[in-house]
């Protein structure tokens, strides 16, 4: 078993239960719907052959497997996650003597070899920690001096309404709800970097230079090749939709169906069923 900070338990227990299985069964549509974000980080991490390069969070292995063709055999890619069922099928997937090597740890405590890797890159694998701050001052510690930082982070879920208008549809299936406890925006989660001035600050204080949040809005394809019915499998499935049905009866969750299927056929169009997102790609150096 891998070293988890006692403050990640929880995430570590999500990814390598349900939510985990979930995002392994559907990997191939969660490569398609994510490929405009990764076009977009691919873009500013500027891979250059012979880099060596740490994928934080990187899951099932999409973006490992295309940072090790980019940095080529004289390069070389270590994918970390805390998810053992992502990354038996990243293994499964890694062409022979593609050089990429798939490691499971938790990225607050991993003992990154010290001052070796020329570039930290995360696609949304950045966004879970207790104490964000600590765990990029040790991911840092994995860096040569000069070396560079990219990842991909979502903004507000209101300006993501790939996620947001399924959120909103089924609220009309659901059974009357307490109102809700204020929720911490900090807590751990897909949403916890949206605040610029936050993410500027975690950086700063684990010890990064010449940070930079660049906002980018992407346009997603929710059903992933699937048309309507896909974009209904999506967010049952994944994200917060799915979590708020997961403990409702097979009536609701049908109703919640019948809703997000309305809500997400307005934007089916020839492409796919094309709905706005919106990300931050951060840019950081190691001084």
């Amino acid at each position: 078993m891998a070293e988890i900070d006692i403050r990640n338990n929880d995430q570590a227990a999500s990814w390598n239960g349900a939510v985990g299985q979930r995002w392994v069964e559907r990997q191939a549509a969660m490569d398609a719907l994510l490929a405009p974000v990764s076009a977009e980080l691919f873009r500013a991490a500027a891979l250059t052959a012979g880099m060596r390069v740490i994928d934080i969070g990187c899951g099932s292995g999409d973006t490992s497997l295309e940072l090790a063709r980019r940095v080529g055999p004289s390069g070389s890619v270590t994918g970390l996650d805390i998810s053992a069922p992502m990354l038996a099928l990243a293994r499964q997937r890694t062409p022979a003597k593609a050089p990429v090597t798939f490691v499971e740890g938790d990225a607050t405590v991993y003992p990154f070899q010290p001052e070796a890797a020329d570039l930290l890159f995360s696609r949304f694998g950045v966004m879970f920690f207790a104490d964000p701050a600590r765990s990029f001052a040790n991911m840092r510690k994995g860096l040569r001096r000069g070396a560079s930082l990219a990842f991909a982070c979502w903004r507000e879920i209101k300006r993501n309404p790939w996620v947001f208008v399924p959120l909103e549809a089924i609220q009309k299936a659901l059974p009357p709800q307490p109102p809700p406890a204020a929720a911490d925006p900090e807590a751990p989660g897909p949403y916890s970097f949206a605040s610029e001035p936050r993410v500027a600050r975690i950086l700063g204080e684990a010890g990064f230079g010449d940070i930079a949040l660049q906002p980018v809005e992407v346009t997603l394809d929710v059903g992933s090749g699937g048309g309507v019915e896909g974009a209904v499998t999506l967010a049952t499935t994944v994200g917060p939709s799915s979590r708020l049905l997961d403990t409702q009866p097979a009536a609701v969750r049908a109703a919640a169906g019948d809703l997000i299927r309305g809500a997400v056929a307005r934007y089916a169009a020839p492409g796919g069923v094309l709905m706005g997102g919106s990300i931050w790609i951060v840019t950081a150096r190691n001084p």
